[in-house]
């Protein structure tokens, strides 16, 4: 379930705070996990199993990570699926440790996804992640704002982020690999409201059209996972975005 709030761009109105349970403990999170993923359920213990063993010996996450890597990381990753249509590109830049796109993937198997990241290191573990799990991933080593890689990985119906930067930069980045009539997908926290309010006119600047803020997965984990969903219109649109909030899904 997709829940979300409407406000205009350059006039910030405060929602009222919801309450939301406490985050689930491991057991419940595998039983949710199971719910999420399925029949790919195993897969997905191969990746937390990796994250906690040569994805912390390697620096790609922390070692305090490790007891919140199902609600924290991968059930977080994985319900960004409710905004991805079927069968669908999607680009996931500065993937780091593979988030959110190995879980999208794994959640997802209708989908494909490229993990563009900067890092030698990190490309190689990516690498190597991928070929034990057996998920047909592609890797490619650079950044979003290089030339070669706009030329080699534009026309994404989605491009997904997940703490890569503040959302203007993020969107002067992204919007150029997006297909027209596609989406940015940016996954943030409680600096949603202000980044918007914040960055509209950059956004704007960068193509980007009417930008929501959805919480993804709200009857899955808590808290749900927020996301700024920035479209790249069809056609250019002359009026600057507005950022609204949706009450529903």
């Amino acid at each position: 379930m997709t829940e979300g709030r409407q406000f205009p761009p350059k006039f910030h109105v405060k929602q009222p705070a919801v309450g939301r349970p406490d985050q689930p403990d491991g057991a419940d999170a595998r039983s949710i996990a199971h719910e999420v993923f399925g029949a790919r359920y195993p897969l997905a213990e191969r990746y937390a199993a990796a994250l906690a063993g040569s994805g912390v010996e390697r620096g790609l996450i922390g070692p305090r990570e490790t007891d919140r890597l199902w609600e924290r990381h991968l059930l977080n990753s994985a319900v960004l699926g409710e905004l991805v249509p079927a069968c669908c590109r999607v680009l996931d830049i500065g993937s780091g440790a593979g988030l959110p796109g190995i879980p999208l993937t794994i959640a997802r198997p209708d989908l494909t996804i490229v993990l563009l990241e900067p890092m030698a290191r990190r490309v190689t573990w990516l690498h190597e992640v991928i070929a034990e799990l057996g998920l047909e991933v592609r890797v490619f080593r650079g950044r979003a704002e290089d030339p070669r890689v706009r030329a080699e990985l534009g026309g994404n119906d989605v491009v997904t982020a997940r703490a890569v930067a503040p959302l203007g930069r993020l969107a002067a980045w992204s919007l150029p690999l997006v297909a027209p009539g596609g989406r940015l997908l940016a996954v943030k926290g409680a600096s949603a409201d202000q980044e918007v309010a914040r960055d509209v006119d950059e956004v704007t600047a960068a193509g980007g059209a009417t930008m929501e803020i959805v919480q993804c997965g709200a009857t899955i984990v808590r808290p749900p996972t927020t996301v700024i969903v920035v479209p790249r219109p069809s056609l250019q649109v002359s009026r600057p975005g507005m950022a609204r909030r949706r009450n529903d899904r």
